[in-house]
């Protein structure tokens, strides 16, 4: 796979994952296919469950300036603050070139860095890690769990994870999602949903007083041990952090794209 096509994949994961989430979370959420914007907004506390992405492949530096503003006027519409993702290898030259300078003009403002991955990777063998065990997500105690870790991963109010994910289905049901518990308490967690002949690696957090320990490694490959175990799926794709780039090349996964995150200017 080339690296556009890899790029041009790991805009339409997020998008195809995004929906199932975002109508997880409200059934008449903000799900739309506009002309070169995905909309997935649940419009609740937990702001990665509001989300936009641009979708064209090489728009120019004009075209990219309406996306924007129009991503820009759908925000300032919304309750509830959320995240522009702009996967800048779908940009030509010249757009990658103005984006930040078109992006204040649209009122936009950039928030923090992000690394689309793929890889043919699985099957993983079974992580062992001498401190830890896993449990994979199936009662409401443990998606209350799994929230926390990730308003605690990522620094949002515990309330906003909760809202993002409390009382769902699909993370009990249809998501490979682990705890890794350390001495009987969640440390760590990670997903793996089915998408398109391929699994999705969401919402891998660590508890900060347990990071750089290895945990969050750890619980991801359970995650896509078990997710390839159950559905025979040999790629893998994922959108990381900062804190995450580091991590999954060890697993096997290549950087595709860089992300960029912004918010509505205050």
């Amino acid at each position: 796979m080339s690296d556009l096509a890899e790029s041009v994949e790991s805009m339409e994961q997020l998008a195809l994952v995004w929906r199932s989430m975002v109508l997880d979370r409200d059934a008449d959420a903000d799900v739309r296919d506009l002309p070169g914007i995905a909309v997935r907004w649940a419009d609740c506390r937990f702001a990665f469950w509001n989300a936009l992405t641009l979708t064209d492949v090489g728009a120019d530096a004009r075209l990219l300036g309406e996306r924007l503003a129009k991503a820009a006027e759908i925000m300032r519409s919304k309750r509830q603050p959320g995240f522009l993702w702009v996967f800048e290898d779908l940009l030509d030259e010249d757009a990658r070139a103005t984006l930040e300078t078109a992006a204040e003009q649209a009122g936009l403002q950039y928030a923090f860095p992000g690394t689309g991955m793929a890889g043919d990777l699985l099957p993983l063998a079974d992580p062992v890690h001498p401190d830890l065990t896993f449990v994979r997500v199936t009662t409401d105690e443990q998606v209350r769990a799994y929230a926390d870790l990730n308003s605690r991963g990522y620094g949002f109010p515990l309330e906003a994870g909760r809202d993002g994910l409390v009382g769902s289905a699909l993370w009990k049901e249809e998501v490979h999602a682990y705890l890794a518990l350390r001495d009987g308490e969640p440390v760590a967690c990670a997903g793996a949903i089915p998408a398109d002949g391929r699994l999705f690696v969401a919402l891998v957090a660590t508890d900060p007083q347990w990071q750089r320990r290895g945990y969050g490694e750890a619980v991801t490959r359970k995650a896509l041990h078990e997710g390839a175990r159950a559905t025979g799926l040999t790629r893998a794709t994922l959108h990381a952090t900062v804190a995450g780039a580091p991590v999954y090349p060890r697993i096997g996964f290549r950087p595709n794209s860089r992300i960029g995150f912004y918010g509505l200017r205050d």
